[in-house]
């Protein structure tokens, strides 16, 4: 039997091309006030995989806008009733998949009373979230029911990329933009498996730039359905300390694309390997692929802003069949809910 988790994965396509489709009207007025008013400060507000979501926003503003982008501690606000003083004009992102957390809409309600602009980036538009924010960007993922987020994330990832692409002066992302779904639906085909960590007890999943993101996403999902305990780094800040953990045959697996950070994530693997790590390594390119001992060839790239979204799609239906090979069950985390309500 196919699990839920698989079959969301395979969803991501059609619900990005909805997407693209059916926001295109609200994306390009929500950047042409954004054009005339671009934000001093963007923050982000957000819990779980949409954390990492909201973390690639934060890459792809700094780096292709220069806007400044931080991240709110929602407990700051939930728990110790303090709200940051933050310049004019301010954009605040949220983003969720079911808009009900309470610290999440309570830190969107706090910042728009003060003047914040809010943007939610939400799967259900009849949440709380979706009522409290200025401006809605729904996900169109339809209903998620497997406790791992995949559509749903990789929705986030594509609205963020949807805003950008109508920001930015250059059209190149808009002119790449209505190829991702096929591109989405292709690396589902990306060859290799994760059978090396049939036995793991430990992992490090390392990316790095616009892929750190969803090295966290990718670690995520092996704690919740394979019981993995792995652990997300971007490739410099591994060398800070945690590669002192590495002993032969420690698995770390790297997400990996051509852009600005290739040649120096390239040499960063070369050195691990030297340590005794197994790499396993999920990429489009041939230079990184050569380091592995574990390639997973993922057959299509697209724009470096776009690519992490296929690494991600790649990596799903991996996690799903190493869930199933550890004998486990991927539609039903140990401990866990769809939805998780903190403050």
């Amino acid at each position: 039997m196919v699990s839920r988790m698989r079959l969301e994965a395979e969803e991501a396509p059609q619900v990005v091309e909805r997407l693209l489709r059916e926001n295109e009207a609200e994306v390009r007025d929500l950047a042409a006030f954004l054009r005339r008013r671009p934000p001093a400060l963007v923050l982000t507000a957000a819990r779980g995989s949409s954390d990492h979501a909201a973390l690639f926003a934060k890459y792809l503003l700094e780096a292709r806008l220069e806007w400044p982008v931080l991240s709110l501690a929602p407990s700051v606000l939930t728990l110790y009733q303090a709200r940051l003083r933050v310049p004019f004009p301010s954009l605040l992102l949220a983003y969720s998949q079911s808009g009900e957390s309470p610290d999440v809409v309570e830190t969107v309600a706090a910042y728009r009373r003060h003047g914040v602009f809010t943007v939610a980036l939400v799967n259900r538009e009849d949440s709380p979230l979706a009522q409290i924010a200025e401006v809605v960007l729904p996900l169109h993922a339809g209903e998620e029911k497997a406790v791992a987020a995949t559509k749903s994330f990789l929705a986030m990832l594509a609205a963020t990329l949807h805003l950008l692409a109508q920001l930015v002066e250059e059209s190149r992302l808009r002119q790449a933009l209505p190829a991702l779904p096929e591109a989405l639906h292709r690396a589902l085909e990306a060859s290799g498996e994760l059978d090396y960590l049939e036995d793991a007890e430990n992992l490090f999943v390392l990316g790095r730039g616009f892929t750190y993101p969803v090295a966290l996403e990718a670690a995520l999902k092996l704690k919740e359905v394979a019981a993995l305990h792995a652990e997300g780094f971007s490739a410099a800040e591994f060398l800070h300390g945690p590669q002192a953990l590495l002993e032969e045959g420690f698995p770390l697996l790297a997400l990996v694309q051509g852009d600005e950070a290739l040649e120096g994530f390239l040499k960063t693997l070369e050195g691990l390997r030297a340590k005794g790590a197994h790499l396993l390594v999920l990429s489009p390119e041939p230079d990184a692929l050569a380091l592995a001992h574990t390639p997973l060839a993922l057959p299509v790239a697209l724009e470096p802003e776009l690519t992490p979204l296929l690494l991600v799609q790649a990596f799903y239906p991996k996690a799903e069949a190493l869930a199933r090979a550890r004998g486990l069950d991927p539609d039903r985390p140990r401990h866990l809910s769809k939805v998780t309500r903190t403050r």
